[in-house]
């Protein structure tokens, strides 16, 4: 089989250090921390009481209030990110084979707000079952995609990839396969998550994966820090636009990089522990460099996982040492939850934006927080 080549011609973010690519540029490179205290609901009595929440956010530029009413805030934050990213393509509907062109959404916890939100009032009333019509459309987790499809008309494959805090890598990854396979000439793909509420903060805190540190949150989310205790939750939605190299060049499209390479792995060994010797990212890691024909000392930067967990973090790094040796001293490394905190399924498409961001940029964007190296 002959592999056809995968360019990205368009991006879009909605993070807590910006609202748009060029907003969460400009606060990425600076080290602008997204932390504060809760704002979405009273957390007076939680654990945390913080965390990285989007702000200044409305849906009503996107979708009119009847329409948004249909839909959970993972999909609001989706297609405010897919719209940027749709629009910097600059690709004339009209004029493409909507059937070959395809969305792959993720999200880890899907409607999240909607199911708390309905549980409680059912919980709270009388008994009597006064859900809303559309409480299951705005929970399934793969209604994202649906949304994106019929928001632009786009008929070609079409699904969900739910893989826990990986899941939109693995939305990028099924994109970027299929278009080389022959299957598609074009995807939106990305993430999004809007897990900010009681049910998830409340959660995390009793499996304690969050940080505690509520005197000080902008500093909470400090990955490879001895003193680090957990991470900070985030929210929001990265998107890119995939397409075939020969379809983008006919077109005139502007290729802001190339995806060359992808793995994926399983650990096979915990429900939420890391293998102590990073087994699966060894493997992922592995694969990526052999799907794009690269060796070690070819990679310049990896933007890492490192979401500030005691366990996570260490580990990691064993598995980047062990495959890249001692070229690890040449190139760099950086973690961005350190300014954005964990958006969970929406994690890989933020990253993958300030990667693609860092090679335009030729700059890598900092870990902040990082005063005592463990």
């Amino acid at each position: 089989m002959i592999m056809r080549r995968v360019v990205i011609t368009g991006m879009g973010a909605l993070t807590p250090i910006g609202n748009t690519v060029e907003s969460f540029r400009s606060n990425l490179f600076a080290g602008v921390s997204g932390a504060g205290p809760i704002t979405a609901f009273d957390a007076s009595r939680f654990k945390t009481r913080f965390a990285c929440e989007v702000k200044g956010f409305s849906v009503e530029p996107f979708v009119d209030r009847a329409a948004a009413r249909k839909m959970d805030p993972v999909t609001h934050y989706a297609i405010a990110a897919s719209d940027e990213a749709m629009g910097q393509a600059g690709i004339d509907l009209a004029a493409v084979d909507r059937t070959r062109f395809g969305v792959i959404w993720a999200t880890g916890q899907g409607g999240f707000q909607t199911v708390e939100q309905q549980v409680t009032e059912h919980a709270q009333g009388d008994g009597t079952p006064r859900y809303n019509p559309f409480f299951i459309p705005r929970t399934l987790v793969d209604i994202t995609s649906g949304q994106l499809a019929m928001r632009y008309g786009l008929h070609g494959i079409n699904h969900t990839t739910v893989s826990a805090c990986a899941s939109s890598n693995s939305a990028i990854m099924d994109a970027f396969n299929y278009i080389r396979w022959g299957k598609a000439d074009l995807f939106l793909t990305g993430g999004s998550e809007a897990a900010i509420c009681a049910s998830g903060i409340g959660g995390f805190n009793a499996m304690k994966a969050l940080s505690t540190r509520n005197d000080d949150p902008a500093s909470a989310s400090r990955p490879y820090d001895v003193n680090r205790d957990g991470f900070v939750m985030g929210e929001g939605a990265g998107a890119l636009v995939l397409e075939e190299y020969e379809h983008a060049v006919r077109r005139g499209a502007t290729i802001l990089a190339e995806v060359i390479g992808a793995g994926m792995s399983a650990d096979a060994y915990h429900l939420t522990a890391v293998h102590p010797e990073g087994l699966g990212p060894k493997l992922a890691m592995r694969m990526a460099l052999d799907d794009a024909g690269i060796a070690p000392s070819q990679v310049d930067y990896i933007n890492t996982h490192g979401t500030s967990t005691p366990n996570g973090d260490v580990t990691e790094l064993k598995a980047i040492r062990d495959i890249f040796g001692d070229h690890i001293r040449s190139m760099s490394l950086s973690s961005t939850k350190s300014m954005t905190g964990h958006l969970l399924g929406a994690a890989g498409a933020v990253e993958a934006v300030a990667s693609v961001l860092a090679i335009l940029e030729q700059n890598v964007p900092p870990t902040i927080n990082l005063q005592d190296p463990d």
